[in-house]
């Protein structure tokens, strides 16, 4: 019977151990088959065929960007099986090029333009990809639109086509440009908080929130004069575009309700009413227009065509372009409100855009550099941080060249004075040369429910600064005196940087935005042009025979990007949940306003900010 019994326990023994040692060889196999299906999707690119007599579909979803999101990959990866959307992005410069090799490829017959998924772009990369669309047709080849429904961006983008088609039952949604924010003074005073504040100039409005219940004259002033400036570009576009009068626009949208009654009601009449389509069809009818042009595919029994992002495979463009040799002008994007430190994803961080510019510096290929900025500015101590690394590498000889997209305003033009050349589009805000500091204490709201906080220190100012305690006056005085040592400081960096006289630089500055057409003419900006035009001028100035740019970026290695991926996937995904309204209305004007200061997260160490608080202009496209 003891033999029966140690038979027994050897047999489970044995099968305990075949199980465990074959779920860890299990294990194993499944992460290492893991590990090479990601490193598949990583590397592998599929060969891309061609047709001839094709219709490149430019089609672009999501947000069209700067600067591609690190997270990308892992996104699509875990959209796939989470079924959550994933936000595309979409690089301007790559769609540039794009639209640009295809005007020189036999292959491509016509362009295709369908933008109803394009949910965010600037005004001015839609324009620079307008003026990729007409030097596509100026090569030979058709430009045609379609769409169920335009936003205004996505309208602006299509009016750059031969031909414009929309669906019947859809609109071309043209509303005007403008800018809303959050003021909420009256409930810091129902939530006695007090909210110190410590600012310099007439037109430096971003703590009006704080202490006003609505815009200041003076921040109306200035917002309507770029407002008008930047709306006057678009409809002057669209007009050329379309040979159709500016007032047209105009009169679409102040005159609405009239033109509606002239359609019937029937919004995608009124559209074509106003010259702002030229036809309506279905999207087969659509489909079939195409096939008249370019043939039938005998595959899909659609057209013949090519998506845009396959296309891509194809073409060499500057952002896959880092194993380039020889001379090169290195590109590097600032995109976000300025951090000190470390940053955030969408930020940036002074030390990680330091260390790009030092190994520019550094890099005796790169000779010369082109800083593209879209910033509103944020820590002050951050901006200088990054100002030193660019004067350092002018000091070694490089040319450093500034290129402002939608915005480079503040602490970005903090960034930009001692360029060699600043080129900015029309569109561009920038300016707005004025510092502030800031600091909330809750002792009063304490109070009210009986909390109050006591003690000792060795000095007049120990424990200051702390949120809990009044705010001694010693300190308030300190503070604004930095403050207004460092909006000196602003100044005379814009007149060394700039070769203006200090008076010269006061009369524009205050915290006022300009945009790009007029901070030209008042000497803020060099010139009005695009990324490639500002890598064209500095491969002029470091006497390169050609404009060969690359794209200079963070090294991290693939485990670095998994692992960073794999903590901060959601940011990326676009994951939503039940809530009642009242819940998602709550949550939506909180965001909005923790968007509106994110440059305070990690803060600054002398507590003063160069900041541009303009909500997302290219929200006014949408």
């Amino acid at each position: 019977m003891k033999t029966f019994f140690l038979i027994i326990i050897s047999f489970f023994r044995f099968l305990w151990k075949f199980l465990t040692t074959g779920a860890a060889v299990l294990s194993t196999l499944i992460l290492l088959g893991s590990l090479i299906l990601l490193a598949t999707m990583f590397i592998h690119r599929p060969v891309t065929e061609i047709p001839a007599n094709s219709a490149l579909v430019l089609a672009p979803r999501g947000r069209i960007v700067e600067k591609r999101s690190p997270l990308d990959p892992m996104s699509r990866i875990l959209s796939n099986m989470s079924g959550a959307p994933v936000r595309e992005e979409l690089l301007v410069q790559d769609v540039i090029e794009g639209i640009r090799a295809a005007s020189f490829d036999d292959r491509i017959k016509l362009l295709v333009i369908a933008p109803s998924q394009l949910t965010r772009a600037s005004l001015d990369q839609l324009s620079d990809i307008g003026h990729a669309i007409d030097a596509f047709k100026k090569s030979g080849k058709m430009v045609i639109a379609t769409g169920d429904n335009f936003s205004q961006g996505q309208y602006y983008l299509a009016s750059w086509a031969d031909e414009i088609y929309l669906n019947p039952m859809g609109a071309v949604n043209l509303h005007g440009f403008g800018v809303f924010r959050l003021y909420i003074a009256e409930l810091l005073e129902k939530l006695n908080i007090n909210f110190h504040i410590f600012r310099v100039g007439t037109f430096k409005s971003a703590l009006e929130p704080f202490i006003r219940s609505n815009m200041s004259p003076a921040a109306r002033e200035a917002n309507q004069q770029w407002l008008l400036s930047m709306w006057s570009s678009y409809c002057n576009d669209i007009a050329a575009n379309r040979g159709i009068p500016q007032r047209a626009i105009n009169n679409a949208v102040n005159k609405l309700a009239d033109n509606m009654q002239a359609a019937h009601g029937d919004t995608a009449q009124m559209a074509l009413n106003n010259g702002f389509v030229d036809g309506l069809k279905t999207r087969q009818e659509f489909r079939n227009y195409i096939a008249t042009l370019v043939g039938r595919s005998s595959k899909s029994g659609s057209f013949n065509q090519i998506r845009f992002s396959s296309y891509l495979n194809t073409v060499a463009t500057t952002s896959g372009s880092q194993g380039k040799t020889g001379d090169k002008v290195g590109i590097i994007v600032a995109q976000g409100s300025i951090i000190y430190g470390e940053a955030k994803i969408g930020q940036i961080g002074s030390d990680a855009l330091s260390r790009q510019i030092r190994f520019a510096r550094n890099d005796d290929s790169i000779k010369a550099l082109v800083l593209r900025i879209d910033s509103g500015g944020g820590s002050a101590f951050a901006s200088e941080l990054i100002r030193q690394e660019l004067l350092q590498t002018r000091k070694a000889g490089k040319p450093v060249l500034v290129s402002m997209g939608s915005m480079a305003a503040s602490g970005a033009y903090w960034i930009s004075a001692d360029a060699d050349q600043i080129f900015a589009a029309p569109t561009t805000l920038t300016g707005s040369i004025g510092i502030f500091g800031a600091m909330p204490t809750f002792e009063k709201t304490l109070a009210e429910i009986g909390v109050y906080s006591d003690g000792t220190g060795t000095t007049k100012l120990a424990g200051a600064g702390d949120p809990t305690r009044p705010f001694p006056d010693s300190l308030a005085r300190a503070i604004q005196a930095g403050v207004e040592q460092g909006y000196s400081r602003f100044l005379d960096i814009v007149a060394n940087g700039r070769k203006m006289k200090l008076e010269e630089v006061k009369k524009i500055a205050e915290g006022r935005v300009w945009d790009g057409r007029t901070a030209l003419k008042l000497g803020l900006v060099d010139k009005l042009g695009t990324l490639d035009d500002a890598v064209d001028a500095a491969a002029e100035l470091a006497g390169l025979t050609r404009a060969n740019a690359v794209y200079i970026q963070e090294a991290e290695t693939p485990a670095e990007l998994l692992l960073k991926s794999l903590g901060l996937a959601e940011t990326s995904l676009g994951l939503s949940s039940k809530k009642s309204s009242f819940t998602s209305v709550t949550h939506s004007v909180f965001r909005k306003l923790l968007q509106q200061y994110d440059f305070i997260t990690n803060g600054d160490p002398q507590h003063l900010y160069s900041h541009c608080m303009l909500p997302d202009v290219s929200k006014n496209l949408q």
